[in-house]
């Protein structure tokens, strides 16, 4: 075994091996710091940057105590995008496999008939978005009595005052000695106050610093507001150029999507409107290459992973450094070479973009586009 990592030799030999084939050294910070807490069935709200390996820190050891003899349903993962709860489905099938370990997903909008099909082959783990999973509790149809652990990943997007209802409503449908786990790449402080009065003593865990820091480069080009979609257009002609392009509401989107196309540019469109065929297609689109940009919002793009995506392009700035850190996150990600972060901004957007980039200890510079080029000095 390459890694130092006491908690790895505790576990089963057939996750020992899954660790060793898929080629992981050492643990990131984030799964060193919360395994053995898992284990011990404290309650955990951690944080750690988005791309740092969250899920495999709760996965792992979620599976490990995991009673395969017992054929109830022992574990709630909740998520609060379709996109989410498939890769995580995907990540405990992936670890699963071959242990007899038994995993189903529950999403709102999809066929009921379907997925109580799926309760009858009694899995262990469970994952969904609140209010599906709520309903068929509701329904009597999810047994909670043998659940000992429930997991909110994105965190801070699940302790919302408008979800609190319903996942209240499934924290009281377990017995009083359950596990809570909250993972987010950001945390509020009125997410954390929200945790705390859901969960026992919980442990604190708070990761700054994403270990992929250095393989992502932060830049930015300066312009008008009226001259932002030129910037854009040029973009698009830079070789390689894959993006995931931000806009803060769907509107401006959309707007700029028609222009663009208009111009003679394909562009995709994903956001929270589009039916989740629609959405599937969009995402497979930009990897297929049949085009270099998808226009998104911060709500739709929660739960992405584009595989080796290059690039974050940033058409509005966001609100706050949480958004810009999960925005950001979708590139340069775990096990990925490098990616890079660009932000169209005015003058006045300039100085807030530098001020998120000294909270997050990133170095942000000024590029300029020459003949289909990112460069350094003007051309």
């Amino acid at each position: 075994m390459t890694s130092n990592w006491p908690f790895l030799s505790t576990l089963k030999p057939n996750f020992q091996v899954t660790w060793k084939t898929a080629g992981f050294d050492q643990p990131t910070a984030i799964q060193k710091e919360t395994a053995e807490i898992i284990m011990e069935g404290k309650d955990v709200i951690a944080s750690s940057p988005t791309g740092t390996g969250k899920t495999l820190a709760y996965v792992l050891p979620l599976l490990e105590k995991l009673n395969t003899d017992n054929k109830n349903i022992q574990t709630i993962i909740l998520a609060p995008s379709r996109e989410l709860v498939m890769q995580i489905l995907q990540e405990i099938q992936n670890w699963a496999s071959g242990s007899g370990i038994l995993a189903a997903s529950f999403i709102g909008g999809a066929n009921v008939k379907r997925q109580l099909e799926k309760l009858k082959k009694k899995p262990h783990i469970i994952v969904g978005t609140p209010g599906r999973i709520f309903e068929l509790i509701k329904q009597k149809k999810i047994k909670m009595h043998e659940v000992k652990t429930i997991v909110f990943d994105e965190g801070d997007q699940l302790l919302t005052s408008e979800n609190m209802q319903t996942i209240t409503g499934i924290i009281k449908a377990t017995l009083s000695e359950r596990q809570l786990l909250l993972f987010s790449a950001t945390l509020q402080e009125q997410t954390i106050h929200t945790a705390q009065m859901l969960m026992k003593e919980p442990e604190i865990i708070n990761i700054k610093t994403s270990e992929n820091k250095e393989k992502v480069e932060h830049i930015y080009f300066v312009c008008e507001e009226r001259d932002k979609m030129e910037i854009l257009a040029k973009l698009n002609r830079v070789e390689s150029m894959q993006a995931l392009v931000f806009f803060n509401d769907i509107g401006k989107l959309n707007v700029i999507a028609e222009k663009m196309k208009y111009k003679g540019h394909l562009v995709g469109e994903l956001h929270s409107e589009l039916k989740k065929e629609a959405r599937a297609k969009a995402i497979s689109q930009l990897q297929s290459g049949e085009y270099s940009l998808l226009f998104t919002t911060e709500v739709a793009a929660r739960g992405l992973d584009i595989a080796n995506l290059p690039y974050v392009i940033h058409f509005d700035l966001p609100d706050n450094t949480s958004q810009y850190t999960h925005r950001s996150g979708r590139t340069g990600r775990l096990g990925q070479e490098s990616g890079t972060v660009i932000s169209i901004v005015t003058l006045r957007e300039e100085r807030t973009l530098k001020q998120f980039c000294r909270e997050l200890e990133v170095p942000v510079n000024q590029k300029y586009l020459y003949a289909g080029h990112i460069v350094d000095q003007r051309g």
